[in-house]
């Protein structure tokens, strides 16, 4: 059991951040034994656990009992080196000179941002930054691009869990990983532009010709594409009149039927936009009209039946949801009534999004929302793979977006090869194998068919994530696992120390993998009790944990 002290303004930071790091813990009292103490607050807790660990950007009572040297590194960013991977410092932190490279390094400087020392009563980690005050940045304003490819928030679950079990402390955690799988993948595309004949001399229409013809013949000559994609693209623009015309077949066309064959039954995700020819609200003026589609969900009525029956899901590519909640009410609606379903999730269209989103989703009545991600980059912009609760939302979940091909591919944005976009999306598939969690990456619809022509790089990234033992789940599924998981509440009785029951509160969602109790044990390997959640109460193998669903 770890007790928690912190600024009270950080509860619900403290909160979210046990979500994430699924074990048992509580608010600190006095009167509690623990075995672990997590303070970020200068508090006298002697005696109280037998490993305290003080996260801190200043000088504490610690610092004197255990004397470091400190140097302040006030409102400069760093990152600190824990084994093979840096972790970004979004706020204040403090280093310990006299005590060498310790558990974490600066990584220009060296000099130790975290150690651990002997105590009369115990252990001592004294870590030099605010833990939840590092969540919270990266659950609010996010990392920015540069950062991108760090799971930053991630990094730091881990370094706690290493610390804890390196010190020798037993604990049991319910791992974001599905019974019998490494990691969720989530497919999903954003249904843009599903026909090219509704464009005429517009801005889509402009630089598809430009990409196809001159763009192509540079990608061509750069290796970027093959000769055979030239010439399709080339075709393409050539047979552009004749689609307008209604002579040739609109090559943006049947993206439904293509991705359900190259996908060949793995479930899905699609997001549709509810009106056309409107570009929707920003908060401080009109957006741009280029934001405006030429396309509304019930003109793909047909498509939404045949993706239903194929087992993909559709939700919503919201236009004002974001920032309007009667609109969002309004644009879930139609999504309902062209799908028949009343749980819908949404994904704003061009990923608007800000601080109150969550709150105006979440009044609107979304089931999910998956816009976190970055335009321009790739990666983990709250620093995690697993779906989280917003800090401003009561109960709405955020499926992170962790990878989109437009950003990719495009020379305004990454402007990577295929061979690099694979490259890429291996590393993250490498965290999701490392962290758990979901990966979850946007194929646009229109990216398997001229000008992008970019389904060899996607059939890749199947072809590795299935290797990888991934549970291709949709969007809702995803989510619905991470609430199952969410509702497991750990108990304890105190005449039996050392005891812990995890009970699951919520059903288990038909369908979905189960869960797993991880048990770790101080310098020793970690254990997973496969049968948890699955066979009734599941002892742990010599350990003092104890599973068992609710009756």
């Amino acid at each position: 059991m770890i007790g928690v002290i912190a600024n009270p303004r950080d509860r619900d930071v403290v909160c979210e951040f046990f979500e994430l790091f699924k074990t048992p813990w509580e608010f600190f009292r006095r009167e509690q034994r623990y075995d672990v103490v997590l303070c970020s607050e200068d508090a006298a807790v002697s005696g109280s656990a037998s490993l305290l660990i003080v996260y801190n950007s200043r000088k504490t009572r610690y610092d004197v009992q255990q004397p470091a040297t400190a140097g302040n590194l006030d409102g400069e960013k760093r990152f600190v080196m824990y084994r093979d991977s840096r972790i970004p410092i979004y706020g204040d932190s403090i280093t310990f000179a006299d005590k060498g490279s310790g558990l974490l390094a600066d990584e220009k400087s060296h000099e130790c941002f975290a150690y651990v020392s002997a105590s009369e009563n115990g252990q001592i980690a004294r870590v030099g930054y605010d833990l939840f005050s590092e969540i919270r940045i990266l659950l609010t304003a996010g990392q920015p691009k540069e950062n991108a490819a760090i799971p930053a928030l991630d990094l730091h679950i881990e370094f706690l869990r290493e610390l804890i079990k390196d010190c020798g402390i037993s604990f049991v955690e319910i791992p974001p990983v599905p019974e019998g799988y490494q990691f969720i993948a989530c497919l999903t595309h954003d249904v843009d532009h599903p026909l090219i004949r509704v464009h005429k001399l517009d801005h889509t229409v402009v630089g598809f010709l430009m990409r196809a013809t001159a763009g192509a013949v540079i990608d061509c000559l750069l290796g970027r594409i093959s000769l055979r994609d030239l010439v399709r693209n080339w075709w393409a623009a050539l047979k552009l009149p004749f689609v307008h015309l209604g002579l040739a077949k609109d090559f943006w066309r049947d993206f439904d039927d293509r991705y359900l064959e190259l996908e060949k039954g793995i479930p899905s995700t699609y997001f549709l936009i509810p009106r056309k020819n409107y570009s929707g609200k920003r908060t401080d003026t009109r957006a741009s009209v280029l934001r405006a589609s030429r396309y509304e969900a019930r003109e793909l009525a047909s498509s939404i039946r045949k993706l239903k029956a194929a087992g993909c899901e559709v939700g919503l590519h919201g236009i004002d949801a974001w920032v309007d909640h009667d609109s969002g009410r309004a644009e879930l609606d139609e999504i309902r009534r062209l799908t028949g379903d009343s749980e819908i999730g949404v994904r704003m269209h061009w990923l608007y999004f800000d601080e109150k989103s969550p709150e105006v989703l979440e009044s609107a009545g979304a089931a999910y929302d998956s816009t976190g991600g970055y335009n321009d980059s790739v990666g983990y912009r709250a620093g995690t793979t697993q779906v989280f609760k917003p800090l401003k939302a009561e109960s709405l979940l955020e499926l992170p977006l962790n990878g989109m091909d437009t950003a990719l591919f495009y020379l305004s944005y990454l402007g990577l090869s295929p061979r690099k976009a694979s490259a890429r999306l291996r590393q993250m598939a490498d965290n999701s194998v490392r962290f758990g969690g979901a990966l979850t990456i946007n194929w646009h619809d229109r990216s398997l068919a001229p000008e992008r022509l970019w389904g060899g790089c996607y059939m890749e990234l199947i072809r590795d994530l299935k290797t990888r033992g991934a549970w291709f789940a949709t969007a809702s599924q995803a989510v619905a696992w991470f609430q199952w998981r969410r509702s497991v509440a750990f108990e304890f009785d105190s005449s039996q120390p050392g005891y812990a029951r995890a009970r699951v509160l919520g059903e288990r969602p038909n369908g979905l993998p189960g869960m797993k109790l991880r048990v770790h044990r101080g310098g020793l390997d970690s254990q997973d009790v496969r049968q948890v959640f699955e066979s009734g109460i599941a002892e742990n193998c010599e350990t003092n944990a104890v599973s068992e669903p609710r009756p």
